[in-house]
């Protein structure tokens, strides 16, 4: 079985964080994606972009058909990627502003999102972010990105026991089996998409 495992072709996830909170706990939850990849989901490396740097989008930015330094960069790993994972709060029933002006950035022609297999995971109060989730969905039929149904992950971040620690760490196992379980599909449903 561990053959089998080891010549898993590698998949490589670029992980997208709703959040610019230097504690976020949604943030966390990329940590933890990436810690699993490495201790018990081989052929899957998880890399966090980081969104903070990038500019609210303004077409007056572009120029003759290219973006700004760092947009261009981002747009790069994104096109590199085999699939994404993003780490969506809830901000007022929706996506955050960071995230959607990510999605926007790269979205612009040629739309680097296109084909990608993704998934999404949230944490926060109450519904543990998942109306964002909803309308991220919503935004990726346009984008033309492919998200995995199941299995879904929300947390509520204050309902007991703890669920992360002082640093914004995810500490709940529960919360870490279900979110391996999400990388798991991931993965398969990136290798089925590219007829592996």
């Amino acid at each position: 079985m561990e053959a089998v495992t080891a010549m898993k072709p590698l998949i490589k996830v670029a992980a997208i964080s709703g959040s610019l909170r230097k504690g976020s706990f949604n943030t966390g939850l990329l940590r933890a994606a990436m810690e699993l990849t490495k201790e018990s989901v081989p052929g899957m490396q998880i890399e966090h972009i980081d969104i903070s740097p990038l500019p609210l989008i303004n077409t007056d930015l572009e120029s003759n058909g290219t973006y700004p330094p760092v947009v261009e960069a981002f747009r790069q790993k994104i096109l590199e990627a085999d699939s994404i994972l993003f780490a969506s709060p809830e901000y007022n029933f929706s996506v955050s502003a960071p995230l959607k002006n990510a999605i926007d950035w790269a979205s612009r022609s040629p739309n680097v999102w296109a084909d990608k297999p993704a998934a999404i995971i949230s944490t926060g109060g109450g519904f543990g972010g998942g109306r964002s989730q909803y309308h991220l969905r919503q935004i990726g039929v346009f984008l033309d990105l492919h998200f995995i149904n199941k299995p879904e992950f929300t947390l509520n971040a204050f309902q007991p026991p703890q669920k992360f620690d002082a640093e914004g760490n995810l500490v709940d196992e529960v919360a870490r089996e279900r979110l391996k379980q999400v990388l798991v599909s991931l993965q398969a449903f990136t290798l089925r998409l590219q007829g592996k």
